[in-house]
């Protein structure tokens, strides 16, 4: 009686077991409610949600490297900029899509390693001030070599149409959510590995981590070309639904919005870098319609700066692990009875 007594109270100590889906599951289910949609939305939505897509991908990045890594980046705008312009450049002089998407990828991945080498030397505010400095220059290069990158007009992106049975949005959606869906489950993959837990045990305490082991330099660099060839996909897709690429297009807001999203959202989550991606369209949306409506540009531009800041603080105060982190209380949920 005794071993059957234990053995029950075991079963009810234990703490439930979580189902964990896989992520191709979710990826899956991810591509079919994206073809759903495109087909149920009108064209301006459909737009939106190309956008969110390609913000996912750049968003998913940046929580790896700073949620999991704990490296504060303020200059994947910058690097975002480097996808563009190297798809605009390799468009319009090849015109083949899906090649120059992977070469404009390889390109921010290089970049990404340079900047990560030297960024694997610096901590916190010196870090960040790297970045920094990095999304203030990749723009004034563009401006400085006006032959090749047609300074602050920019560069058109040439593309082919797309197939007549869909519209150029639900073309572009498709692409977008490709891209952010390999995107997502290549960096749930990684996460759920070894370079994960290395990447966590350098966060959280680097002597630690050391002495286990572990290469902090190698995981750090390797963290930062991750997240910067995330980075160079998102600004590809980007050249892609805008067909235009300018430095207008890549401020350094956009790095603060970056950041502001994926803390809002949850840090180290890809739900969280979901979250935020929706919010970096829709925040900008609501401030541009109530710019439109007061009939006030630079009131439209100051909106979206003080709508990220004011749900920011909202949002830290009542979940400090980000929307992600929010779980539905017990008394919300539906309980089976045991007759």
């Amino acid at each position: 009686m005794t071993v059957v007594r234990d053995r029950v109270t075991t079963r009810i100590a234990s703490p439930p077991m979580r189902r964990r889906f896989s992520p191709l599951v979710v990826v899956v289910i991810g591509a079919a409610i994206v073809v759903a949609l495109t087909y149920t939305l009108p064209p301006f939505r459909t737009y939106q949600l190309a956008t969110i897509g390609a913000y996912l991908c750049v968003t998913a990045g940046l929580t790896v490297l700073t949620g999991l890594n704990g490296q504060l980046s303020l200059g994947h705008g910058a690097l975002m900029a480097t996808g563009a312009y190297t798809l605009a450049l390799w468009q319009n002089k090849f015109n083949l899509l899906a090649v120059g998407i992977v070469v404009a990828i390889l390109v921010t991945t290089a970049v990404g390693a340079v900047i990560g080498l030297a960024a694997a030397r610096l901590r916190g505010p010196y870090l960040a001030g790297l970045t920094l400095a990095v999304a203030v220059v990749v723009p004034s290069i563009t401006s400085t070599f006006d032959e090749t990158f047609n300074s602050d007009q920019g560069l058109s992106v040439i593309l082919n149409p797309p197939p007549e049975s869909m519209t150029v949005e639900q073309w572009q959606a498709w692409v977008c959510w490709g891209g952010a869906l390999i995107t997502v489950l290549a960096l749930a993959l990684l996460t759920r590995g070894r370079f994960g837990r290395d990447m966590r045990a350098v966060r959280d305490d680097e002597t630690a981590a050391r002495l286990a082991g572990i290469s902090i330099a190698r995981t750090q660099v390797a963290a930062f070309v991750v997240s910067a060839a995330c980075a160079g996909l998102a600004g590809a897709l980007f050249a892609v639904i805008a067909q235009s690429v300018s430095p207008g297009a890549f401020p350094l807001t956009l790095s603060l919005f970056l950041l502001m999203a994926i803390v809002i959202g949850g840090l180290g989550r890809l739900s969280g870098a979901l979250i935020g991606a929706g919010l970096l369209v829709a925040l900008p949306a609501v401030a541009h319609e109530i710019g439109e409506a007061a009939g006030s540009q630079r009131l439209e531009g100051n909106l979206a700066l003080t709508f990220f800041g004011v749900v920011l603080v909202v949002v830290m105060l009542a979940a400090p692990g980000g929307l992600a982190s929010l779980r539905i209380p017990r008394r919300w949920q539906f309980r089976t009875k045991k007759h």
